[in-house]
C-alpha cells in the first residue's frame, strides 16, 4: 500500500471531515441499479460511502474499498446493519476475484488501469458506472494533477466491444462538492 496516499487521504477527511458527511448517491447509480443481473457489488474509492450504504440498502451485498483508515473506519460505523465487506486496499495494485459483481461503481476517482483490470471482474449483464471529474476551462480546482482529468468524452473510449453503452452525459458536479467542476458519467452492460 502506498503509505503516501495513504497518509494524503487520511489527512484530507480529518481536516475536511464535511468529505465524510450523508451525501445523495449518483443519480446514474440509482437510475440503473435495478438493472444488475444480481445483488452482489463493488465500490471502488468508497470515500465516505454513500454508494455503498445505497446499494446496500436496495438489498446488494458491498465490497467497498478504499486506501484510508479514517473513511472506512466511519463507514463501518454506518454499515454494521448490512451486508458489506470493506476492505483497505491501494487501489493502484487492487484486483477483484473474475467475475465475481453484478456491478461495479467507480465515482469522484480516475484509474484507466483499475477500470481495465476491474471491468474483467463483471459477470455478463453486469453494469460498470463510472462518474469522475474532467477537463474543462471553467473548472475551479485548477490544481488538479491532469493525469486525474478525463478528456472530453474519454470515458466512452475505456469500454471495448465486450460493452453495450446504456447511458452518458457531461455535466456540473453537485451543488454539495467542495470545487464546482465539470464531469462525466457513464454507464456500461458487460455482454
Amino acid at each position: 500500500m502506498s503509505i503516501k496516499d495513504k497518509e494524503k487521504w487520511d489527512t484530507k477527511y480529518q481536516q475536511k471531515p464535511e468529505l465524510l458527511s450523508t451525501r445523495p448517491p449518483s443519480s446514474m447509480l440509482v437510475k440503473y441499479c435495478d438493472r444488475a443481473p444480481g445483488k452482489k457489488a463493488l465500490d471502488l474509492a468508497c470515500g465516505s460511502g454513500r454508494h455503498t450504504l445505497f446499494l446496500a440498502k436496495q438489498g446488494f451485498h458491498v465490497d467497498a474499498v478504499d486506501i484510508s483508515s479514517v473513511a472506512l473506519s466511519h463507514l463501518r460505523m454506518k454499515t454494521q446493519e448490512y451486508d458489506i465487506t470493506l476492505t483497505q486496499s491501494d487501489l493502484d495494485t487492487f484486483t477483484p476475484h473474475k467475475e465475481a459483481y453484478d456491478l461495479i461503481v467507480m465515482t469522484n476517482y480516475l484509474d484507466r488501469a483499475l477500470i481495465r483490470r476491474t471491468s474483467e471482474t463483471l459477470k455478463k449483464n453486469a453494469l460498470f458506472i463510472v462518474e469522475t471529474y474532467m477537463q474543462h476551462p471553467e473548472n475551479e480546482k485548477k490544481e488538479t494533477n491532469p493525469d486525474f482529468l478525463l478528456a472530453p468524452e474519454e470515458l466512452k473510449s475505456l469500454f471495448d466491444t465486450d460493452f453495450t453503452l446504456l447511458a452518458y452525459k457531461e455535466f456540473w458536479n453537485e451543488s454539495h462538492e467542495i470545487y464546482r467542476m465539470r464531469k462525466q458519467a457513464i454507464v456500461v452492460q458487460k455482454e
